[in-house]
């Protein structure tokens, strides 16, 4: 995205902006690839299932990812708050994933994100922690 000074390959770029974080995770999620989502990750970043479960690491995010991946749809994303202070930054992200899945069902997810993101050594912002349904209620008990 221009003025965003997106950098690395040039189809699956990390951002050097916290602003152009979300154009950096729609490149990555709409690869449907699993190694190519896991760069935008932390080595260590947590990612909460959609049980509500907290899972670390790149090996846990990919079991999680081909959840996702599984439909063979792309995500769409509106940015409704960014902010950020010098390396951290906090996401709060509107997504959802619509179409014909790859089973020929018809597939309607959608949700309000509350992500962390963090800028690495290398200049680059990761995701180091992703709540995907993070402002769902999910029990009251």
């Amino acid at each position: 995205m221009e003025g965003h000074n997106l950098a690395e390959s040039p189809t699956y770029k990390l951002s050097t902006t916290p602003e152009g974080i979300v154009d950096s995770l729609l490149d990555h999620f709409n690869s449907r690839d699993i190694e190519t989502m896991l760069g935008f990750y932390e080595d260590d970043a947590v990612v909460i299932s959609t049980s509500g479960e907290p899972k670390r690491g790149k090996i846990a995010i990919a079991h999680e990812l081909q959840q996702s991946f599984g439909f063979g749809l792309p995500i769409e994303i509106v940015a409704r708050n960014i902010y950020s202070t010098d390396n951290l930054a906090s996401l709060v992200l509107h997504w959802r994933i619509t179409g014909t899945g790859n089973n020929g069902e018809k597939v309607n997810i959608a949700g309000t994100s509350s992500d962390y993101v963090k800028k690495g050594r290398d200049g680059y912002w990761r995701c180091w922690f992703g709540n995907p349904f993070g402002v769902q209620v999910r029990s009251l008990f």
